[in-house]
């Protein structure tokens, strides 16, 4: 039945495929020179067949995994430099009709906060949020046709881009909400959205159905093929996650680069961001009786090897996991981080009426953004609050065209700097703010093209008087 360019979600994340892979991953694991040769045909940096990485995260041999890790590495740094992207959720309503057991947003949950946030209470978040130096937002609501329905969410988008507080200004809205049809995936397109993220939560459909016991959710069919009806929509930038820890993780690896295979297939770009949250405690919800549950080391290879597969695509990892581990996975792989987030309806403004009830889930990594933006410079990351590629219409295939030749590099270290310029200006502490300014003199001398520097220091130069908004 297996079938890559299929639109039947059976098909393309086809079941006995993904059994079939696991158990030729097994066999082929314990053949040293099969896994050398997959790593060597990795370094071209032009990615693997699930089969292949499968086999990657089945090798056992301690030696060959110190270089799957290394060549993680050093495939980060060859498309993504050290860059990582800032951004924060924001929760608009938890109301929500399904009846996911590992969310505290499910419909039985009778004892969690209920809200939905109006109008004027999203302006009060998204100025808090722009207070704290944000420019990139991922839009989060349970899915409640009455509560929260897509009318909604598009009026809280124009909402959010209407903000201007200070110098702050939301620049990018991603859209994390529910699957649904073509016709709304196309309204979300003209209403300027960044990328679409809808996570599978469990590629094993047996399993997910038993998660979602009620509510459209239950539909295993129609999330999983969410994402065509995205991109026929007009949405050419999705993104793709599993939640760790509700099946065997080799399976849902396995799922996640067969689905981003598909889309690629299909659609000639694959995703454009690639989601690895674990699950956490929350309120209603007891982690420890999910049986699937992984440990760091586990997750760290997972990255590198999700890094090493699909080199193109953005990698994210949100404040569930501790610093510790995401200072672990930061250099293997993941390009993007969230940063003071608040997982809580309203909690930006009020988090100590709302914090132990209404969040959607324990928040690991409780620091400011501050704290997180001195902590990634002290490591050499460039905490980047860049959304150019975006309004520049350097989306879905373009994109990809310019990361895949090396060009992006052009656009995204110079905007990197300039944004870091505007949050030192604005926002940040003075320490960070000494810190940072002594690494954008350090890296604006590593931009090679002579044309693109000169520009990038006189923007630098104009942000530092107070000029706002410059981008490549």
């Amino acid at each position: 039945m297996y079938n890559v360019k299929s639109r039947k979600a059976e098909e393309f994340i086809c079941h006995e495929e993904i059994l079939e892979t696991l158990d030729y991953a097994a066999s082929q694991a314990k053949d040293r020179a099969r896994v050398k040769e997959i790593i060597e045909k990795a370094r071209t940096g032009k990615g693997l067949h699930h089969r292949e990485a499968a086999i990657l995260l089945e090798c056992a041999f301690e030696d060959l995994n110190e270089e799957i890790f290394a060549l993680a590495e050093e495939i980060k740094e060859r498309f993504y430099g050290n860059r990582i992207v800032m951004f924060a959720p924001l929760y608009l309503s938890n109301y929500c009709v399904n009846g996911c057991v590992y969310c505290p947003y499910h419909l039985k949950n009778k004892h969690i906060a209920r809200k939905k946030l109006s109008q004027e209470e999203i302006r009060r978040e998204v100025m808090a949020l722009q207070d704290m130096g944000h420019k990139r937002l991922a839009l989060e609501t349970g899915e409640d046709p009455v509560n929260s329905p897509i009318e909604y969410v598009l009026e809280s988008i124009k909402t959010i881009y209407d903000v201007k507080h200070k110098n702050g200004a939301i620049r990018r809205v991603n859209v994390n909400i529910a699957a649904t049809t073509v016709e709304n995936y196309r309204k979300l397109a003209e209403a300027g959205i960044g990328t679409y993220i809808l996570f599978q939560e469990t590629y094993h459909k047996e399993s997910y159905e038993a998660l979602h016991p009620t509510g459209p959710k239950h539909n295993y069919k129609y999330h999983t093929e969410a994402m065509d009806r995205a991109m026929e929509g007009g949405i050419d930038d999705v993104g793709l996650g599993v939640l760790f820890g509700l099946e065997r993780f080799k399976y849902e690896f396995t799922g996640l680069l067969m689905h981003a295979e598909h889309l690629e297939e299909t659609f000639g770009v694959g995703p454009h961001t690639l989601s690895v949250p674990r699950i956490r405690h929350a309120d209603d919800i007891d982690a420890d009786a999910f049986k699937n549950g992984i440990d760091d080391e586990t997750f760290a290879k997972i990255v590198a090897c999700i890094r090493i597969a699909v080199p193109y695509t953005g990698m994210i990892i949100s404040t569930r996991e501790s610093q510790s581990c995401r200072e672990k996975v930061l250099k293997l792989g993941v390009s993007q981080i969230s940063g003071g987030s608040r997982t809580s309806v309203g909690g930006y403004v009020l988090p100590e009426l709302d914090e132990n009830k209404s969040e959607q889930f324990d928040v690991s990594d409780k620091r400011t953004l501050d704290e997180i933006v001195k902590w990634l410079m002290e490591m050499g990351h460039i905490p980047s609050f860049c959304t150019a590629c975006y309004r520049e219409g350097r989306t879905g295939d373009r994109f990809m065209m310019l990361l895949k030749s090396g060009q992006i590099i052009n656009c995204c270290h110079p905007n990197a700097l300039i944004t870091l310029k505007e949050y030192l200006m604005d926002y940040a502490s003075e320490e960070t703010r000494i810190l940072g300014e002594k690494m954008i003199e350090k890296e604006v001398h590593k931009i090679t093209n002579p044309r693109v520097k000169e520009r990038a220091i006189q923007n630098l130069m104009e942000t530092g008087a107070g000029k706002r908004d410059f981008r490549f």
